[in-house]
């Protein structure tokens, strides 16, 4: 595949025209924290549809249903809101739903091939997620391509203006696409997304994290030279010495200018763990970009205000909305995981 430079992978700050989300069900994955991860749903759900489009999908007409009804109860804007009812397994649509990259000629969705995380779950429904709501309608004339190539949004972040940063634990691990090295791996997602460079990391992880170190939960674009990065500031937690790696990396990376990225730590909260005394992925890096407001997950911790703090910074003319995440890091994500972005240029159908 070569190079498409008329290409453009837009960075997350850009306008939106929509954000997706795929809401909980009684017989899902999170069926013993319903209620719990229900609350953070409508608090994301608010929060989104106060600013923009929102499309929620959902299982069927009496799931519909139920959701209407807490989103009345939440006073949401439901004018800005869209209940498309399609099948799903698992929630986290960062890793299913279609990608979007900007053409001379408009938006164009990508529909990658989708493994569950490596052949770790179930998939088979999620696996035709991004054809399921394309063929919905809801995304309007956008044209979609399928990819044959195994990747999943939370492994990429973009700068907007050709950078891609990703882990080669994820990109590179065998279970996702195990006929390709590394340099057909960046020739794939060069040609895909019309990228100039790739920047790779090769330490940090989330523990507890079963995506193989997915970008969202590590290191963030907030602009095209400033990265925001999980950090470690604790030498006797089990993540100190790998999050001191990562950041030796990101120290070491220029922007596309050539210069030292400005680089802004967010701490990670004390270790909160499951039923089973496992460590839970609870990260900062996890935030949704969306227009006006930066969703940041926060876990009843003291570090919560010291990331709230530094985002603020990263994003002076957002708003900062604080979304309590512990309900959904039970199933090892968060709000940038649930969720994905569409830019201005998907005209909504």
């Amino acid at each position: 595949m070569t190079e498409n430079f008329s290409l453009r992978f837009p960075p997350e700050w850009a306008e939106q025209s929509a954000v997706l989300i795929a809401w909980p069900y009684a017989m899902g994955d999170f069926k013993p924290w319903l209620t719990e991860v229900e609350t953070t749903y409508e608090l994301i759900a608010h929060a989104v549809s106060q600013r923009q489009k929102l499309i929620i999908a959902c299982r069927d007409r009496n799931h519909r249903r139920h959701i209407e009804n807490r989103l009345f109860g939440r006073r949401a804007q439901l004018g800005n809101i869209t209940l498309v009812e399609i099948v799903y397994d698992d929630v986290w649509v960062r890793d299913t739903a279609p990608l979007s990259v900007e053409t001379p000629h408009g938006a164009k969705l990508l529909d990658f091939r989708f493994n569950g995380w490596g052949g770790k779950y179930p998939h088979d429904n999620d696996a035709l997620l991004a054809r399921r709501i394309y063929n919905s309608g809801i995304l309007g004339t956008s044209v979609m391509e399928s990819v044959d190539f195994v990747l999943e949004g939370g492994s990429l972040e973009s700068d907007g203006e050709g950078t891609l940063l990703t882990t080669a634990r994820c990109l590179l691990n065998p279970n996702r696409n195990p006929h390709l090295d590394q340099s057909q791996i960046e020739a794939q997602l060069k040609a895909a997304f019309g990228l100039k460079r790739i920047l790779w990391l090769h330490r940090g992880h989330a523990e507890g994290d079963d995506t193989d170190a997915h970008v969202d939960t590590l290191a963030r674009f907030c602009s095209v030279d400033t990265l925001a990065y999980t950090a470690s500031d604790c030498s006797q937690d089990p993540l100190h010495g790998d999050l001191k790696a990562m950041e030796e990396e990101l120290k070491n990376l220029k922007t596309a200018a050539g210069r030292p990225y400005h680089l802004v730590p967010l701490p990670i909260p004390k270790p909160i763990v499951s039923e089973e005394g496992a460590r839970l992925p609870a990260t900062y890096a996890n935030f949704l970009i969306i227009n006006e407001a930066v969703l940041v997950p926060i876990y009843g911790d003291e570090a919560d205000e010291i990331a709230l703090s530094r985002l603020a910074e990263c994003f002076p003319n957002r708003e900062m909305v604080a979304i309590p995440a512990t309900p959904l890091i039970r199933q090892f994500g968060s709000i940038h995981c649930m969720s994905m972005q569409f830019p201005k240029s998907v005209i909504l159908g």
